[in-house]
């Protein structure tokens, strides 16, 4: 009994595309339609396909076979021994990596403190500056103070004191 391509396929666990592939290449003979234009395969052209699509498909398991061939125990206990070790390798350089970075943490974290100090007495600093500024100036406005009251020459005095009595004389 004819089969359509898709049951080939199914059957033999292919894509549709590959047995529409082989089918096409088949010679006009082989090839069949019913009366819906769907192409059937006759046991001929089904025994030509099997062929052609069976030898990749063991080709294919004979390769999956020589890869997942069992492996020795030695072999297990060489690989195992050799993963181990790589494991401690990788343990050792995260171990060299993380006190590396604790010392360069250290050395920012007094970094750090260095500049807060310098900061804190560099405030300091301007603090003093500002107020011995501030003393200087009030000395400086005490002092042109008295110079102004030494700087009256006497003759002003007595004008100021003419003025005064001639005031009081008017009244």
């Amino acid at each position: 009994m004819p089969k359509t391509i898709r049951e080939l396929a199914d059957e033999l666990n292919v894509s549709k595309q590959t047995i529409q592939y082989h089918y096409q290449r088949l010679p006009a003979k082989n090839q069949q339609k019913n009366s819906q234009g769907t192409n059937l395969i006759s046991p001929t052209a089904e025994r030509i396909i099997r062929g052609k699509v069976a030898k990749p498909l063991l080709a294919k398991k004979q390769q999956r076979g020589s890869k997942e061939s069992p492996k020795t125990s030695k072999e297990n206990n060489d690989l195992v021994a050799t993963l181990r070790r790589e494991v401690e390798d990788l343990k050792s350089q995260r171990d060299k990596q993380l006190a590396t970075k604790d010392q360069q943490i250290d050395h920012l974290i007094k970094l750090i403190d260095q500049q807060q100090q310098l900061q804190l007495t560099t405030v300091a600093e301007n603090r003093e500056l500002k107020a011995h500024i501030q003393k200087i100036n009030g000395l400086l406005e005490t002092s042109k103070s008295s110079q102004k009251r030494q700087n009256n020459s006497p003759e002003e005095d007595m004008y100021k004191n003419k003025r005064n009595k001639n005031w009081w004389h008017f009244w």
